[in-house]
């Protein structure tokens, strides 16, 4: 399978970052784009810029909790904030199946209406093509985004100010989205009554930032989930990471299906969670910030950077044993985001 692009390619894991390291860095390389951070920071006379881009193609296009259009807003307005970014513009490009019902693409152009307003942001261009029936899967969608960042906050999608001491907090429950997902499948006889956390995060992270909480990183917890996150932060460091399992918070349903389908929560994708490395002094300050607000209400502090494994993440299980924590090598759960 080495010369062939396989779906594991996509999945956000170790596959993916070869993929990316190994062809597209090697012929779009630039200062920009090899900083690997989720939106890419570009500084233009007196400002720094936040510049963000994905693609949708989630099946089912309706689930619980939301559909294709929520999850392209909340996406790219949460790979903005993540950045320190306050969000201001998106581009959104569809490409649309013939055949596909115009009432349903209006339900989900309402939605991403509905969201970019509820979030201050503006809709400002687009694209729009048509393919021949059976050239896609019904609907794709595509969003870019522009956000601005404060001076003091532009070191935050890169994490180069994390250091050993620091505290790794998450603002809620994971594999909420990817199990909503998965049991929304008609060919799946599995039904439950999860719910998306597709939300977007900028006002929770804004929060956190005009507190003055000296955060060192943030990432939300998409493709490849808490696990991929860790992994990426860790490697190459002069750092390590623990975590512990008996703190990482998960919904005891979301477990459930985990064991019963062999998948592991820590690589599940989530659409409305966040990590945050802070400095171990504003423990206190930003628990009162997460436990006050709705977003934040599950949260959990679940390890911190140290000086051992490093390049490593490492987890205190619940038996008492440790375990590595790694990115997701091949495709563990398929057409999440």
């Amino acid at each position: 399978m080495d010369d062939r692009i396989i779906l594991g390619h996509g999945s956000g894991g170790k596959l993916m970052h070869q993929l990316i390291t190994d062809l597209f860095f090697k012929y779009f390389n630039n200062e920009a784009l090899k900083k690997s951070t989720d939106s890419a920071i570009l500084e233009i006379p007196g400002m720094h810029l936040a510049f963000t881009t994905d693609s949708y193609i989630v099946d089912p296009l309706f689930f619980p909790g939301g559909n294709i259009g929520k999850l392209a807003i909340c996406g790219t307005i949460n790979d903005l904030a993540v950045s320190g970014a306050h969000p201001q513009f998106i581009s959104v490009g569809f490409i649309i199946e013939e055949g596909y019902p115009l009432t349903k693409l209006e339900e989900i152009v309402q939605t991403m209406a509905f969201e970019a307003k509820k979030a201050g942001v503006q809709i400002v261009t687009g694209d729009t093509k048509v393919v021949n029936k059976g050239k896609a899967d019904k609907v794709f969608i595509n969003t870019s985004g522009i956000g601005i960042i404060k001076d003091e906050h532009k070191h935050i999608a890169t994490g180069n100010k994390i250091a050993p001491g620091d505290l790794l907090f998450v603002n809620g429950t994971l594999g909420d989205h990817a199990m909503a997902v998965l049991t929304a499948r008609e060919d799946l006889p599995l039904r439950t009554d999860i719910q998306s956390d597709c939300t977007c995060l900028h006002h929770l992270i804004e929060n956190i930032l005009d507190a003055g909480i000296h955060v060192k990183f943030m990432r939300d917890l998409t493709r490849g989930g808490l696990a991929t996150v860790l992994d990426e932060i860790a490697s190459g460091k002069n750092f390590g990471i623990e975590i512990n399992e008996k703190d990482i918070p998960i919904k005891e349903s979301v477990k459930a299906l985990c064991e019963v389908l062999g998948f592991d929560a820590l690589h599940l994708a989530n659409e409305g969670k966040v990590l945050i490395v802070v400095d171990k002094t504003d423990e206190t300050a930003i628990q009162e910030i997460l436990h006050n607000d709705v977003l934040g209400k599950s949260y959990r502090m679940i390890g911190k950077i140290t000086d051992n494994y490093k390049g490593e993440v490492v987890m205190n299980s619940i038996i008492g044993g440790k375990r590595l924590v790694k990115m997701l090598a091949g495709e563990q759960l398929p057409r999440i985001c």
